[in-house]
C-alpha cells in the first residue's frame, strides 16, 4: 500500500492489513472537475506517453500553468500516474508560481494498472483502466478516505483475506475511458451500502444527496443506477463487478470487464 496523505478512518485498520495488502490506496480526494481536464489539455500524454522528452507542449503547459487550471491539471496527473505505474516508477517535472518561484514535482507509482504509460501510449485498456481507477478516487467532499481498489483485471485482482476482512462493504464500481473521443465515466452503487459509503464521506458511486432529497453527481461521472441492474451480480465471494454497461435496461453501450470495484470497511 502506498500512503499520500492522512485518512478518515485509518485508525480502525490495523497497522499488518495496511502493510500486507497492495490495492489499498489512500488519498482519494480527487475533486471532480479535475476529471474533465483531459479532453481539453491532457489528450497528448495518452497519445505520446509521459516523459518530459514526449510530452506535447500543450499538456506539458497544462501542468506547469501556474493558476487554477495547472493545479487541477497537475492533480489529475497525479492521480492517473498513481493508478497507471507501478510503486518503482515515478515522472518528475518542475513549475513556476506567479512569483517565478519554482516547484520540483515527483508522482509516484502506487497500482500499476498501466506500467507501460511511462514509455508509450496508453492502448485503449490502459484509457480505460486509468480513467476507471481515477475516478473511484473522486471525492465529493475532496477529504481522503482509505479504499480497497479492485478488479478482474491484473494486477487488481487478488485481494488479500485480510483486506477482504476489513474492507467488507462494496460501494460500487466505475468504468470508462476520459480519453474517448467522447469522454465519458460511468458509475454504479451498492443498493445495500449506500448508507454506509455515505457514513465514510463517499458520495460519488451514489451521488450527493442534496437537503431537499434530490441527487447530484460529482462532475461528469454518470451514475447509471444500482449495480446489481447494470453490472450484475458481486462475483468472486463479493470481491468485485465483472461486466458492466452504460444502461439498466440492456439498450446501452456493450458490457465492458475494464472496471474498477471499490470496497469500504
Amino acid at each position: 500500500m502506498v500512503c499520500l496523505s492522512g485518512c478518515a478512518g485509518v485508525g480502525e485498520i490495523s497497522e499488518d492489513v495496511l502493510e500486507a495488502e497492495g490495492v489499498l490506496v489512500q488519498g482519494n480526494k480527487l475533486a471532480a472537475n479535475s476529471l474533465a481536464l483531459n479532453s481539453l489539455a491532457l489528450n497528448g500524454i495518452a497519445l505520446n506517453g509521459i516523459g518530459l522528452n514526449s510530452m506535447d507542449p500543450t499538456s506539458l503547459s497544462a501542468i506547469q500553468d501556474a493558476g487554477v487550471k495547472g493545479a487541477r491539471a497537475r492533480a489529475f496527473l497525479r492521480y492517473a500516474i498513481g493508478c497507471a505505474f507501478a510503486p518503482s516508477q515515478s515522472f518528475a517535472f518542475t513549475w513556476w508560481d506567479a512569483a517565478r518561484v519554482a516547484h520540483e514535482e515527483t508522482y509516484h507509482g502506487e497500482l500499476g494498472v498501466a506500467p507501460g504509460w511511462s514509455t508509450g501510449p496508453l492502448d485503449l485498456q490502459g484509457q480505460r483502466m486509468v480513467s476507471a481507477c481515477v475516478a473511484a478516487r473522486v471525492n465529493y467532499y475532496e477529504v481522503p478516505v482509505l479504499i480497497s481498489i479492485r478488479s478482474t483485471q491484473p494486477p487488481l485482482e487478488v485481494p488479500g483475506d485480510k483486506e477482504l476482512d476489513h474492507f467488507p462493504d462494496v460501494e460500487g464500481a466505475f468504468w470508462g475511458n476520459l480519453w474517448g473521443t467522447a469522454p465519458a465515466i460511468y458509475a454504479c452503487y451498492n443498493s445495500e451500502t449506500v448508507a454506509n459509503s455515505r457514513g465514510w464521506s463517499r458520495d460519488c458511486a451514489a451521488g450527493h444527496l442534496r437537503d431537499d432529497g434530490t441527487i447530484e453527481e460529482c462532475g461528469m461521472i454518470d451514475i447509471v443506477g444500482p449495480c446489481s441492474a447494470v453490472c450484475g451480480p458481486l462475483i468472486s465471494g463479493g470481491r468485485y463487478y465483472r461486466l458492466c454497461g452504460d444502461k439498466p435496461d440492456g439498450k446501452g453501450k456493450s458490457k465492458t470487464n475494464l472496471v474498477v470495484t471499490t470496497a469500504l470497511p
